[in-house]
């Protein structure tokens, strides 16, 4: 692994670092802030909202439905991850998704990754996964993480990166990444 796959940030929270991987597509993360919050709140019904198509309720009712689920959820990651750094992924001209990641001695979780609909799918969840790894790897620790069983199109993006499965529940199966299982994955 080279050393040169950092470039800090001023903007950032101390110890929050980009790579080469989000360097290329031109992403950035910073801190969330309070005047955020609207937009987190977008972000989160556009994550829903194909789950949500189908579902015969008024709009009104969907995106009250939408909103107490964002809340309960931003509750949940605060008080299970407090540590947590919570982080906007940017473009130059635009927030485009949320990373969400708890950084401690022994293993680092992936909280969360969401990204706007438009840019799904164009290698930036691939990008923000490998950050994590980097910054696991220069931590001498793994990388943990829960997918939804729902999700096999993630299931397949982290196996790719080399994430091996575990526990399941009935909703979501523990997935971890260790750096020595790195070798062939190339992270840059």
């Amino acid at each position: 692994m080279q050393h040169d796959v950092y470039v800090a940030l001023a903007s950032e929270q101390p110890g929050v670092v980009r790579t080469r991987a989000l360097i290329a597509r031109g992403i950035s993360l910073r801190p969330e802030h309070d005047d955020d919050l609207p937009w987190l709140r977008d972000l989160y019904a556009d994550t829903r909202s194909d789950e949500l198509a189908h579902v015969p309720w008024p709009e009104t009712t969907k995106r009250a439905f939408v909103d107490q689920q964002f809340t309960l959820q931003r509750t949940h990651y605060r008080q299970h991850y407090p540590d947590a750094d919570f982080l906007i992924v940017q473009t130059p001209d635009e927030r485009i998704g949320r990373l969400y990641l708890q950084r401690a001695t022994l293993q680092h979780v992936l909280v969360d990754i969401s990204l706007l609909r438009g840019w799904r799918g164009k290698g930036v969840g691939t990008a923000l996964i490998v950050h994590a790894q980097i910054l696991a790897q220069a931590a001498s620790c793994g990388v943990a993480l829960h997918v939804l069983h729902a999700n096999p199109a993630a299931r397949r993006l982290y196996a790719r990166l080399g994430f091996l499965a575990g526990d399941a529940s009935s909703t979501h199966l523990a997935m971890h990444w260790q750096p020595t299982e790195m070798a062939a994955t190339p992270l840059s």
